[in-house]
């Protein structure tokens, strides 16, 4: 359902168009032009163009950081999806678990949401990340301060996911 490709410069209007619109930026950190350009030739930050696999059209972007870390954490920096309720942010999601998990071999794979997010942070659940607390009124916005939830999945739940999925048994 979704393929992701690194991004180039000739997508950076479509991401700040995606980071920019109403439905997402209450949710969404915003970046300019120039750090999005600096981020596509930063080995250690992968910036990704989501596409729908059926005709390559653009349905968002989404960052991990750390790539390069020897702690193996791979962080989801944003994931940001354009068109809701289609399916595409659980699809993207997907695609970047096997992506930090099968590909980069990571042993962990983090993110922080905003708490007023429950959209988000209902999918996240779903797709086996756990909650691991709460950063209190860490980020000030013209709204004053809010709170991030710090969530994760780990290699080992991400393998026992995967094979629940495929239909075999977990080990007893």
């Amino acid at each position: 359902m979704i393929r992701l490709h690194p991004t180039i410069s000739a997508d950076l209007d479509f991401v700040l168009a995606a980071e920019r619109d109403p439905e997402n930026l209450p949710f969404i950190g915003q970046w300019t032009r120039q750090e999005h350009w600096a981020a596509l030739g930063n080995p250690d930050l992968a910036h990704l163009l989501l596409e729908r696999a059926s005709d390559s059209q653009p349905v968002g972007y989404a960052l991990l950081t750390g790539l390069q870390g020897v702690d193996q954490c791979i962080l989801l920096k944003r994931l940001v999806v354009t068109i809701k309720a289609k399916g595409y942010g659980r699809a993207a999601l997907g695609a970047l678990k096997e992506l930090v998990f099968v590909q980069l071999q990571a042993h962990r794979f983090w993110l922080d949401v905003k708490e007023h997010n429950l959209r988000a942070r209902h999918l996240y659940k779903t797709e086996g990340f756990v909650e691991e607390g709460v950063l209190r009124e860490c980020l000030k916005t013209g709204a004053g301060f809010e709170s991030l939830v710090v969530m994760s999945l780990l290699r080992e739940e991400f393998d026992r996911l995967t094979r629940t999925q495929l239909g075999g048994y977990p080990p007893c």
